[in-house]
């Protein structure tokens, strides 16, 4: 078996070719810590780890991402057999707790790696392919009804999207009902509709517009209240709508899975390789929400065409019901890092196959986006002003 001869990692900078807005802040580029890979035989993989609005989303950010890697991270794995990927989990667990986000970079590129080194698709390492391809949902995110609307039915036309996820929760609720509510009515029979308050609301806020959001004909909503409030989401299965209650941040590892479970606070995770800490653990997670009868979707970070890739390998794997993905990511950049994007075709993102992640990086992309390179610095975001264009 081959070892872990180089980890080499970096921060990338990547415009947006629009503004994406969240409830916590409006971001116009994306940042991401690329990690390479390089085997003892040769082969070599790469992973990322991509992060909205810098430490937004949560406590990791692309240059804390950088130094767990560097300081830590690089010496648990070097000189490792590279195919025990469990034992190389733990040795990373040992050196530096949490950071979910950079283990997951680590642990992509290793897999990548050695899937290439074997001549294989990445899914034949992670249990094997069920899915060929899966309905892609696409974000409206500009927070205007008529750009909203205009960007949705150009999707449909091109044939690429008909899931569509509706930000909101940066306004008054009664304004992001009304956004909702405006083009869910305009596109009733042609799109299903998922909305995400990214923890927004307090309980009794989504006691009372949860169901007004149902009635517009919203099928998911993700993460209405914080990650800690378990009672707040759990109210609201309680609540038995039409309209299903789906967990982003409060489900990360696999405990917070099996929480979220015994409470019954929640009818769908949303999965995402970074939150969960790698791959492997992705189907943790999944594997208890099979468990417990709780369907998954595929979440984003916003990656470039690699996390995209390997979040599909991993997605095509799992067993239990879901409602599609959302691995849109480097639609919403303004160039990519690999030569051949994943084919999206009439609705559906098709899964690629190997070797590896099914993906080539073209590194002078790589190069042109580096921020070291190009003396670029982090970006500050300010978060009381959502709607800066």
């Amino acid at each position: 078996m081959p070892q872990i001869i180089s980890l080499q990692p970096r921060i990338i900078d990547i415009p947006t070719v629009r503004p994406h807005k969240l409830s916590f802040g409006a971001i116009q580029q994306q940042s991401y810590c690329i990690v390479r890979i390089e085997l003892s035989d040769g082969a070599v993989g790469w992973g990322e780890a991509a992060t909205i609005g810098g430490a937004s989303w949560n406590e990791e950010s692309p240059e804390s991402i950088l130094h767990a890697v560097k300081a830590y991270l690089t010496p648990a794995v070097l000189n490792q057999e590279a195919g025990g990927f469990e034992s190389i989990l733990q040795r990373m667990d040992k050196s530096c707790r949490g950071n979910y986000f950079a283990k997951s970079a680590v642990e992509m590129a290793l897999i990548d790696a050695v899937a290439r080194s074997n001549d294989l698709p990445a899914w034949q390492l992670l249990g094997g392919k069920l899915h060929e391809r899966l309905p892609l949902a696409w974000t409206l995110a500009t927070g205007d009804v008529a750009k909203d609307l205009e960007e949705a039915y150009r999707k449909l036309e091109e044939r690429r999207h008909r899931i569509f996820k509706i930000k909101i929760g940066a306004r008054s609720p009664q304004e992001d009902v009304a956004l909702v509510s405006a083009i869910a009515r305009e596109l009733a029979g042609k799109a299903r509709f998922t909305v995400d308050v990214n923890q927004a609301w307090d309980g009794n806020t989504a006691r009372r517009y949860v169901p007004e959001l149902a009635d517009a004909g919203v099928d998911l909503i993700e993460q209405p209240v914080a990650k800690s409030n378990i009672e707040g989401l759990a109210s609201l299965v309680d609540m038995q709508m039409r309209t299903l209650i789906m967990a982003d941040e409060s489900v990360c590892t696999p405990q917070d899975a099996l929480m979220l479970s015994k409470q019954n606070a929640s009818h769908v995770f949303s999965l995402k390789v970074a939150k969960h800490g790698g791959l492997l653990r992705t189907r943790k997670v999944a594997a208890l929400a099979e468990a417990a009868d709780i369907d998954w979707y595929g979440g984003t970070m916003l990656e470039t065409s690699l996390g995209s890739a390997a979040s599909a390998h991993v997605f095509s794997t799992l067993t239990g019901k879901h409602h599609g993905c959302e691995l849109f990511g480097p639609q919403l950049l303004v160039d990519d890092i690999v030569e051949k994007p994943m084919l999206v075709k009439d609705f559906d993102l098709h899964i690629p196959d190997g070797p590896g992640f099914g993906v080539t990086i073209d590194e002078k992309k790589l190069d042109r986006f580096d921020r070291s390179k190009q003396g670029l610095n982090p970006t500050h975001f300010d978060l009381g002003r959502q709607y800066a264009s």
